[in-house]
């Protein structure tokens, strides 16, 4: 089954479909202020079906490695572990103390195994969100900060180099990442967008190094060649494309989850799971350390 144009892959609407990640064979993504873990197949579509449900919001899971069923998730207001059986256990509080009531927001595991999140105040107050980094025996780090709506991180294939997006103003930054111990260094705008293009949103970076983006507001995703530049662009039929993915049997199916959260009028597609094949895969997802929890 082939997809040229993008194609409703659910009959599911989500409120704010993110943190989709191709994982084991199957597609996990969350319903983010619902507070649901979903998955499905990539083989066609089908209903999505839900892991698990939290009383917090849950912005986006990693696979723990080596623990197969089990996922680090950044949810509420720090980081929980969601064992395959029992009930979520909480292993890092990191915004709970703060002034503005803050949720987390996009999350993922870089490829040495570290768990990497954002956080944002739920009235997106500039300058409040900030990007956090949990290495598993070490306090977590809070690695960037001054940001409102972080999204991402996306990492190339050897973990060395970052891409980090601020999706009110428009922004996507690049890091060098230090391999040994995760530091940042070298942080160089990337992109700088005007409010037409839309907000920045869920990225991944492909096997050729290039960088997807889901523009929120823009019914578009772009890839960008590593000089910034636009290599193509793929029109939506819903207005707010939020996470995506590469994943598939050869990872050349590129999934896209959409939210309706905010729209006065919802369209057909609004808050849809769409796919669409493209010409090159993307790459396996990391998993995270296990945590100490």
């Amino acid at each position: 089954m082939e997809l040229t144009e993008p194609t409703v892959w659910s009959t599911d609407r989500l409120e704010l479909g993110e943190g989709l990640r191709w994982v084991d064979g199957r597609l996990i993504l969350v319903d983010l202020l619902a507070g649901r873990l979903l998955e499905t197949d990539g083989d066609a579509p089908a209903p999505l079906r839900e892991l698990r449900r939290l009383d917090v919001p849950l912005g986006a899971v990693a696979p723990v490695a080596g623990r197969p069923g089990d996922w680090l998730a950044a949810a509420g207001t720090g980081i929980t572990l969601l064992p395959a059986g029992g009930d979520p256990r909480p292993v890092a509080d990191l915004v709970g103390a703060a002034a503005e009531p803050t949720r987390m927001n996009d999350a993922v595991a870089d490829p040495h195994g570290r768990f990497w999140a954002g956080s944002m105040t739920y009235a997106a107050v500039p300058g409040e969100g900030a990007l956090y980094r949990l290495t598993p025996g070490a306090a977590p780090v809070s690695a960037v900060t001054g940001l409102t709506i972080p999204n991402g991180p996306a990492f190339d294939a050897t973990g060395t180099t970052m891409y980090l997006a601020d999706t009110p103003r428009g922004a996507i930054d690049r890091f060098t990442v230090d391999p040994a111990t995760g530091d940042l260094h070298d942080r160089e705008p990337f992109l700088r967008l005007t409010p037409d293009d839309g907000g920045p949103d869920g990225m991944t970076v492909d096997a050729e190094g290039h960088l997807w983006v889901a523009f929120w507001g823009g019914s578009a995703v772009r890839r960008y060649r590593p000089d910034g530049t636009v290599d193509r662009e793929i029109r939506l039929p819903a207005k707010q494309p939020a996470g995506i993915c590469l994943g598939g049997p050869d990872l050349r199916r590129l999934f896209i989850g959409t939210a309706r959260v905010g729209l006065t009028t919802p369209g057909p597609a609004d808050g849809a799971l769409l796919a669409v094949d493209v010409p090159v895969p993307g790459l396996p997802a990391a998993g995270a350390a296990a945590p100490v929890a």
